[in-house]
């Protein structure tokens, strides 16, 4: 079974985590959602949630891929953090998959992941002139080992992608097609 871990910072945006959470699961990968901090997170619109374990307690496991929700408080969050520093540079390394979406790809960029030419994609009013990679336009991006996306309205298809990746195109059609989602997000 594959296994993606999903870290909740305070201001995570509530759309693209849970989206990111549910979506995998629907398709039987075995999500973990982590906490920066014990007790409960408090996302970008005020709700509060309950992770799964606190980082620290579950950053030696073996993950398929970890993937980064966005919302500008949440990433700033996440890339200050040096537990998930060390998590992330480990996948790297190990050339393992990788995601992030909204503003949360410049969690990548600062910490030299997204780098050079590589190209990718963000909430297009947040990117950093100064960091690494080549932004694109493109609503979902993959380069190398990594995949990212430009914010909110496109987690479904972000996540469905990563579905695609870790699982396969069935996997991702047998997920994709109950949810009625519109013609141009298939």
């Amino acid at each position: 079974m594959k296994k993606v871990l999903v870290p909740l910072a305070d201001g995570f945006e509530e759309m693209e985590g849970i989206i990111i959470i549910d979506i995998l699961r629907r398709a039987g990968i075995k999500v973990i959602t982590a906490s920066l901090k014990p007790g409960e997170v408090k996302a970008s619109r005020g709700t509060r949630h309950l992770a799964d374990a606190f980082l620290p307690d579950v950053q030696d496991e073996d993950y398929d891929m970890v993937v980064l929700p966005g919302g500008g408080p949440g990433a700033k969050n996440l890339e200050a953090d040096p537990v998930l520093k060390k998590i992330l540079e480990k996948m790297n390394l190990n050339k393992k998959s990788i995601a992030a979406i909204c503003a949360a790809p410049n969690v990548l960029r600062n910490q030299g992941i997204i780098k050079d030419d590589d190209l990718y994609t963000q909430y297009p009013n947040i990117v950093d002139g100064g960091a690494g990679g080549a932004y694109s336009s493109k609503r979902v991006v993959r380069t190398r080992n990594i995949t990212t996306s430009v914010g909110p309205g496109s987690a479904f298809e972000f996540s469905l992608d990563l579905v695609e990746q870790l699982l396969g195109h069935e996997a991702e059609k047998k997920v994709r097609d109950p949810l009625y989602l519109p013609e141009e997000i298939k």
